[in-house]
């Protein structure tokens, strides 16, 4: 099975964003990963559609983008305008979930659900048909940095379990506190993509860190 290593640009410089989705680009990985926070659903604030669509020049990886935000609906198509090729959104927002879903893949991208860590991964039961990848948050979302919540394996061993034994095609990606060790333990319990940002930033070269995850695991 393949793979798929999404660095997330949180843990880099704002200042030098365009650098670092240059560096990306410039690796083996197959996406770039976006986490949009809005103040609100989250207690951080990091960037919009303006900044997506800033750096889409840069880059011809996926757009891996991460709505961690409410009112979804209001501001979904600048975030289709703005690049994006994956759009998920949150499960646990006050908003229709199947015409979001619906919305996103008549733009013609795919659509994903996240689920916080406290969020039972039976509630995405209804929507497993119908979207592309789910994110199993393995912190609790709104900043980067976070210790790696270990009792969110099981979650993903049965979520993956039940994509298996219904022959869905959904992605099962993993976002909080990866690195190899941790990275290991998800892909075993049966995730497929993984989101790495404050390791791979901790290192010297971004670029050849990137390539080290993917080659790890490839």
């Amino acid at each position: 099975m393949n793979i798929t290593i999404s660095p997330s640009i949180l843990g880099g410089s704002f200042a030098n964003m365009q650098d670092t989705v240059k560096l990306i680009d410039q690796s083996k990985v197959e996406y770039i990963h976006f986490d949009v926070m809005d103040g609100d659903f989250v207690p951080n604030l990091t960037f919009g559609p303006q900044f997506i669509s800033n750096v889409r020049q840069y880059s011809k990886k996926i757009f891996d983008v991460h709505l961690m935000i409410n009112r979804v609906g209001k501001f979904l198509d600048d975030y289709v305008k703005a690049g994006s090729d994956i759009i998920t959104f949150h499960l646990e927002i006050d908003e229709n979930i199947k015409e979001l879903i619906s919305k996103i893949k008549t733009n013609n991208i795919k659509c994903g659900i996240a689920i916080k860590p406290a969020t039972p991964w039976e509630d995405l039961k209804p929507y497993l048909n119908d979207i592309d990848q789910i994110i199993i948050m393995t912190v609790e979302p709104g900043f980067g940095g976070q210790k790696f919540m270990e009792d969110q394996l099981l979650k993903i061993e049965q979520l993956k379990n039940y994509i298996s034994q219904n022959q869905l095609h959904v992605d099962l990606e993993v976002d909080g506190g990866i690195n190899y060790e941790k990275g290991k333990k998800c892909v075993d319990a049966g995730a497929n993509i993984l989101v790495a940002g404050s390791f791979l930033f901790k290192q010297e070269n971004l670029t050849q860190a990137s390539n080290q995850l993917y080659d790890f695991f490839n």
